[in-house]
C-alpha cells in the first residue's frame, strides 16, 4: 500500500479534508436543524439535502471532469465551498432555517466531487491494485471522523452565534485542500477517448458486474445513511444523551466506516471480493439485531460501529468491482450513471429518517431496513453461484 503513487496521497489528504464537511453537516445539520426548523418533523432537512445536493450534483460535475478534466474541477470546488460556507455563516447569522438548507443543499456539489476521488485513485495505478488504491484514499475519512466534530465543537462559541465559528474552521478545511490538489497530476484522458466506439449505457447497466457494484454500494450508503441521519435525533433529541455522548458514537461509527481500510487488501486476498461483500451485508443485520435490543448508549455505538464496518465491505467492495463494467471511453458516463442511482436512493433515505424517527420511533426505522438487506444478500449468493459455475 505505501508503495502507491504520490497522486493516492495527495487524494487521501484531500478526502480528509472534504469529508469533513460531510460529517459536519451530519453531526450538527439535525441539531442546528432542531433549533431553526418550524417543526421537529424537519429537523434533518438539512442533512437529507445534503445526500439530495449530491445526487443532484453528479452528473453536472462527471460532464464538467469529461470537459476540464479532474485536477481543475476539483480545485474548482474548493473555491466554490468557500462560497457556500460563507452562505452557511450567512444563514446561522440571521436565523435562517431555508436558507441553511439551501447552503448544506448546495454542499452537495462539494461531496458528489469528493465521490470521483476514489475513481481517480484508480486511474492513477494498475488494475490489479485498484481495490489497495480505492482503501487507501478511503483512509482519509478516519482523519474527517475527528475532525468533522472537533470544528463543530471547537468553533461552536467562537462568536455570538451558535456554529458559527465551526463553518470558519471548515473553511480552512478547504484553503489547505486547494493547496494539497494543487499538486495532483492529471491522469484522466478527456481528448483521445473521443473517437473510441462505446455501448449504450442501457447495455452496460444490464452486466450482470454492474448490477452487483451498484447494488452493493447503493445498499451499503442506504442503510449507513439513512440509520446514520436518524442516530443523533434518536439519541440527542429523543432518549437524552448529551452531545459528546452523541458525538462519540458517530465519531466512532467513521471511524469503523474507514479503519477497515487499513487492511482491506489482506481481506481481498482472503476472503475476495464478493465474500467480503456478503459478510457487509451480515454485519448491517448483526447491526439492526444489536440496535433494537436497547436504547442504551452501549447499544448505539456497537450497532454503529458495525454499521460503519458493514458500509465499508460493501462499498468498497462495489467501487473496485465497477471499472470491471465499462472501457476508459465509457467511465465518466458508468461512474455518473452509478453515483446518482447510488445518491438518489441515498436521499430519499435520508430524507425519510428524520420523519419516520420521530413519527414511529427508532425500532420502525431499524427494522425498515431488513427487506433491502435480505434482497441484497440474495443478489450475492447469486453472483457467487454464477461465478463458481
Amino acid at each position: 500500500m505505501f508503495t502507491l503513487p504520490k497522486n493516492v496521497w495527495l487524494l487521501t489528504a484531500s478526502l480528509s479534508l472534504f469529508m469533513s464537511l460531510s460529517v459536519f453537516v451530519i453531526f450538527v445539520g439535525g441539531i442546528i436543524g432542531q433549533t431553526l426548523a418550524p417543526s421537529d418533523s424537519l429537523s434533518t432537512l438539512p442533512v437529507a439535502l445534503l445526500v439530495v445536493g449530491t445526487a443532484s450534483g453528479i452528473i453536472p460535475i462527471n460532464r464538467i471532469m469529461s470537459i476540464f478534466g479532474r485536477r481543475k474541477t476539483f480545485l474548482g470546488v474548493c473555491l466554490y465551498t468557500l462560497v457556500i460556507i460563507a452562505l452557511s455563516i450567512a444563514a446561522l447569522k440571521i436565523q435562517s432555517f431555508y436558507l441553511f438548507c439551501s447552503s448544506t443543499f448546495l454542499f452537495g456539489i462539494t461531496t458528489a466531487t469528493m465521490n470521483q476521488f476514489r475513481f481517480a485513485a484508480i486511474e492513477s495505478v494498475e488494475e490489479n491494485l485498484s481495490a489497495t488504491a480505492t482503501s487507501a484514499v478511503l483512509i482519509g475519512g478516519l482523519v474527517s471522523a475527528f475532525l468533522g466534530p472537533e470544528l463543530a465543537t471547537l468553533g461552536r462559541d467562537l462568536f455570538e452565534t451558535d456554529f458559527v465559528g465551526s463553518f470558519a474552521l471548515l473553511g480552512g478545511c478547504f484553503l489547505i485542500a486547494f493547496v494539497l490538489l494543487w499538486f495532483y497530476q492529471q491522469t484522466d484522458i478527456t481528448e483521445q477517448v473521443q473517437n473510441t466506439p462505446t455501448r449504450s449505457l442501457s447495455s452496460i447497466i444490464k452486466q450482470p458486474v454492474f448490477i452487483v457494484a451498484m447494488s452493493s454500494a447503493a445498499v451499503g450508503y442506504i442503510v449507513m445513511s439513512y440509520l446514520m441521519t436518524a442516530t443523533p435525533m434518536s439519541m440527542h433529541v429523543i432518549d437524552g444523551f448529551s452531545l459528546e455522548q452523541t458525538k462519540f458514537v458517530i465519531q466512532s461509527h467513521v471511524i469503523a466506516m474507514f479503519l477497515p481500510s487499513l487492511f482491506t487488501p489482506i481481506i481481498v486476498k482472503i476472503l475476495g471480493l464478493r465474500k467480503m461483500m456478503l459478510t457487509g451485508v451480515l454485519l448491517y443485520f448483526i447491526c439492526v439485531v444489536l440496535a433494537y435490543s436497547g436504547h442504551a448508549l452501549n447499544n448505539y455505538w456497537a450497532a454503529l460501529v458495525l454499521l460503519g464496518l458493514g458500509w465499508n465491505f460493501l462499498f468498497i467492495g462495489g467501487t473496485s468491482l465497477l471499472p470491471q463494467s465499462y472501457n476508459e471511453s465509457e467511465k465518466f458516463k458508468v461512474q455518473s450513471a452509478n453515483d446518482f442511482l447510488i445518491f438518489s436512493l441515498q436521499a430519499i433515505a435520508a430524507l425519510s429518517a428524520g420523519w419516520f424517527v420521530f413519527n414511529f420511533g427508532w425500532e420502525v426505522v431499524l427494522l425498515s431496513v431488513v427487506p433491502l438487506l435480505v434482497m441484497q444478500f440474495i443478489i450475492l449468493l447469486w453472483w457467487l453461484k454464477e461465478k463458481s459455475a
